[in-house]
């Protein structure tokens, strides 16, 4: 298995999403709601802990109605340094299984990891974190819902490393 990439968990992103709004037949306008964040994982060497502070989800359906494609922009600041950062990811979700519910406002629980999956950049402000803009990330994402708070799209981004 030699010259394949391999992953190396890097973060895990929790973002708070508010309510959908549905631009057309194909199109939804997911807003961040507050508290979401950005934070390493303890053995990844770049140290990130940052509070998202705003962003938003276009949500495209897939005219075979098997997928929705992700486009995710958003604004963030490490709590340590405070410097600021452009978190981005495309991605597919799959809309065959709990994740496709979810999206369709059916009533389902938090999902399991396997049906959504994304391609993470970063840009920032600084010389700490500027290393994250010359690498290339993946991340696996669920859905958590918990009564009486809002839904996390949670996902665990992995470094891509030769």
């Amino acid at each position: 298995m030699s010259n394949f990439p391999k992953l190396i968990p890097a973060f895990t992103v929790q973002v708070a999403i508010a309510a959908p709004v549905s631009i057309g037949p194909a199109l939804t306008f997911v807003p961040f709601a507050t508290g979401g964040s950005i934070v390493s994982e303890p053995s990844y060497p770049v140290k990130l802990d940052a509070e998202i502070e705003h962003g938003a989800d276009y949500i495209k359906l897939d005219p075979n109605g098997r997928h929705v494609r992700l486009d995710v922009d958003s604004a963030a600041r490490d709590r340590t340094t405070g410097a600021r950062l452009r978190f981005r990811y495309t991605g597919k979700v799959a809309t065959t299984g709990a994740a496709g519910r979810l999206l369709r406002g059916e009533a389902v629980g938090t999902t399991d990891f396997g049906e959504a999956f994304s391609v993470v950049e970063f840009e920032v402000e600084g010389k700490e974190l500027a290393v994250l803009e010359e690498k290339v990330f993946v991340g696996s994402g669920h859905f958590v819902v918990e009564p009486g708070k809002p839904t996390i799209v949670e996902y665990k981004v992995s470094e891509v490393s030769a």
